[in-house]
């Protein structure tokens, strides 16, 4: 699944769970650097969440949307080959060996601690932001082998030290998302209150940034364009899918060897645990969003007892009979409702942008300049995929949705500076874009079974594009690798069966944490909140009413912010759920702004044809 920029990626859960989420951040809204716009534009091809990595992922909601959750569920269609419920909620991979090696690593960080100095030049993070390093197992079954580096950045709490509570600790999703610019938030007004009480702690999981960077293929191979992406390929279209994704699998293993098993979300759970020590907190502060909130579970059902206050932000349905090929599955439906949502509100501006009076008038126009990008790419580099790619982030946040409509309108009229401006890659992102998409992929095949047989792909994304035909195919490209992956593939944890992972005597319960969603988010769908609601006891859910932008701390809605904020200071939740009325929809502008800084960043999958 694939996520964006406070929020990271999920690829068709942004993937994008599985094609998931690669980039999030808090959703400041804040304009990116012209060379960071066009990173997001580019980022996304496929689907998210994970992302797989691609992509990304439930209370009682009101009738009317349970009755429609309902409806998307039956109408996505079930991998035949999927696993029983009961064998997939099995004791997680290691088991007792990798307990101990968790053990011994978190106790030997405590000891070392984290020596922070100022930032690397590559790092971009100036002061009063520093940097620093954690080293944590690269199998946790064999704790005394082979080791890699963790980077890690922080900046200190503002307030008195007397009211410090600590670290808290973000990660904005993926899988393949970096952490380390969090601290920069800490200056905003959005976050001035919860970071006089606690230091801001990013860091980049293992395989991401300088953290034992993954790699599956030359970035400049990665950063192809332009390229296609036809929303009902054909079977020659299909058989390049097929030996695409083989050739993407080679080079993983070619470049990326042994080390390659151990990129998964139990070991970025335990990585967490790790680095909790290392910054000598007795427990766990954390946010995590989109795919963080996956692996942030995760930890709190491997170590209930460290737990002391989590957000999940835009939460990833963690059914281990999803994770993560359904995930995927479940994204494309919602993220055809987004699409849909974007017509109607360009519809509704017609004067303003003459791209239809219905929405169906407006996906025509959508659909005019596809075809004519087919003929001809925009500039010599924006193809149908890489239109494809921007829109995509429509799903994502509200945000873009004018400067979208502007650059459609503008390339229907001859003029195709903006289009290229909104879509063209960026050649000097190819690396941590081809970085990003390269975790996405390992974690997510790592994580759990995928179907084999591309019939099954073939059939059920056949099925679904008849009515969910924007993503589902730039889903399939992005976490098809799953299908020919290579390495023994894992059984997802039952999130929230402590039965899974030790004998009840004795066991930690984990206090009440917060769960963050948008009733109409596509690369997270509703239902996914819903259903960790279910499986952890005590949990809050706050949901954002008729709203989609994926990634909801630190965006306009006040109401979800004082949630945030009163539980992150004082651990009082809002009871067992509370609603906040939707954020605004936005207007159209007397002239184009700025980029937002959240919102789907997906990554492409290299050299999809």
């Amino acid at each position: 699944m694939r996520a964006a920029a406070l929020y990271g990626v999920l690829g068709p859960l942004s993937l994008s769970l599985a094609m998931s989420a690669l980039l999030a951040t808090p959703a400041t809204g804040r304009p990116l650097a012209a060379s960071a716009a066009r990173a997001a534009t580019t980022a996304a091809t496929t689907g998210s969440a994970p992302a797989p990595a691609g992509a990304a992922g439930p209370l009682a909601a009101p009738a009317a949307l349970a009755a429609r959750s309902a409806t998307a569920a039956t109408a996505v269609p079930a991998w035949s080959g999927s696993p029983a419920p009961a064998a997939l909620g099995a004791t997680p991979p290691g088991g007792a060996a990798a307990a101990r090696g968790v053990a011994l690593a978190a106790r030997r960080a405590a000891e070392r601690g984290i020596t922070f100095r100022r930032c690397p030049r590559a790092e971009a993070l100036a002061a009063p932001i520093t940097c620093g390093k954690v080293s944590v197992p690269l199998d946790y079954t064999r704790p005394r082998g082979k080791h890699i580096t963790l980077t890690v950045s922080r900046v200190r709490a503002t307030g008195p030290t007397a009211r410090h509570q600590g670290a808290l600790i973000y990660n904005p999703g993926g899988p393949g998302a970096s952490g380390m610019a969090f601290p920069e938030h800490a200056a905003e007004d959005a976050f001035r209150r919860v970071a006089a009480a606690y230091d801001f702690v990013g860091y980049a999981p293992r395989g991401v940034g300088r953290s034992a960077p993954l790699s599956c293929q030359r970035p400049s191979a990665y950063a192809k364009a332009p390229t296609s992406s036809p929303p009902h390929p054909t079977a020659a279209f299909k058989r390049r899918l097929v030996a695409r994704a083989r050739a993407y699998v080679r080079g993983c293993q070619r470049r990326s060897g042994s080390a390659l098993a151990h990129y998964t979300t139990l070991n970025n759970a335990r990585d967490l645990e790790v680095l909790r020590a290392a910054l000598g907190q007795r427990r766990l502060t954390f946010v995590g969003a989109s795919y963080g909130t996956y692996y942030g579970a995760v930890y709190a059902t491997l170590f209930p007892g460290r737990v002391r206050r989590m957000v999940f932000d835009s939460v990833v349905d963690p059914s281990p009979w999803k994770i993560w090929y359904r995930d995927n599955l479940d994204q494309s439906v919602a993220f055809e409702r987004r699409w849909r949502d974007w017509h109607r509100w360009v519809a509704r501006h017609h004067a303003v942008y003459h791209l239809g009076a219905t929405a169906d008038r407006v996906l025509a126009s959508y659909e005019k300049a596809r075809r004519r990008l087919g003929r001809k790419p925009a500039g010599g580099v924006v193809g149908t995929a890489q239109l494809k790619n921007a829109f995509l982030r429509t799903g994502y946040n509200d945000a873009y949705w004018d400067p979208a409509a502007r650059a459609l309108a503008a390339y229907l009229r001859g003029d195709s500076e903006p289009l290229v401006a909104l879509a063209a890659p960026d050649p000097a992102q190819a690396a941590a874009e081809e970085n990003g998409n390269a975790v996405y992929t390992a974690v997510e095949c790592n994580d759990a079974p995928w179907p084999r047989a591309w019939a099954t792909w073939d059939r059920d994304n056949t099925a679904l594009a008849r009515r969910a035909p924007f993503e589902t195919w730039d889903n399939v490209a992005m976490n098809l690798p799953c299908a020919f992956w290579p390495l023994k593939q894992g059984r997802p944890l039952d999130v929230g069966d402590m039965e899974a992972v030790g004998p009840r005597k004795g066991r930690a319960v984990a206090p009440p944490v917060l769960l963050l969603s948008a009733e109409r988010d596509a690369a997270t769908p509703y239902a996914g909140a819903k259903e960790l609601w279910r499986r952890l006891p005590g949990s809050s859910l706050v949901t954002e009413r008729k709203a989609g932008t994926h990634g909801l701390w630190g965006g306009p809605n006040d109401c979800v912010n004082r949630h945030v904020d009163t539980y992150l200071l004082t651990g009082r939740t809002p009871g067992r759920s509370a609603f906040c009325a939707p954020r605004p929809e936005p207007e159209p502008l007397p002239e184009p702004a700025p980029l937002p800084e959240s919102g789907k960043q997906p990554a492409a999958l290299p050299g999809t044809p």
